[in-house]
């Protein structure tokens, strides 16, 4: 049984330094969309509170974060996407550059993802 606590404490140890690491928002994030019907990419700037278009889709980002004097790091982003015809979302919540099947838009048609946070 202490063996076991160690080695658990030893694990909890990064979870608690990476909870401390600070956090910065940016004003802007990049997005990258597949059409999945034509093989197509595009990448999305998509400014802090406003929204942008893809098709029938529209997509507001809230908030893009990333680690304090890491710009590029690992990106985290709160979108909101909805489809026209739809009153309700199709997709709310956070999308994770480094994982993006984590919390993913599932759409017949397109795949949105959080490529990084600009800060200029």
């Amino acid at each position: 049984m202490r063996k076991f606590l160690i080695a658990l404490s030893l694990l909890a140890a990064p979870l608690s330094l990476q909870a401390q690491e600070q956090i910065a928002s940016a004003p802007a994030g990049l997005l990258r969309a597949l059409d999945k019907t034509s093989g197509h990419t595009v990448d999305l700037e998509v400014t802090t509170g406003q929204a942008v278009s893809l098709g029938t889709l529209s997509i507001r980002m809230s908030d893009c974060r990333y680690p304090a004097g890491n710009p590029a790091g690992n990106a985290y982003a709160a979108l909101q996407i909805s489809e026209q015809g739809n009153e309700n979302p199709i997709f709310s919540g956070w999308m994770i550059a480094s994982a993006p099947a984590l919390n993913a838009l599932e759409h017949q048609r397109y795949d949105v993802w959080v490529m990084r946070c600009t800060t200029s």
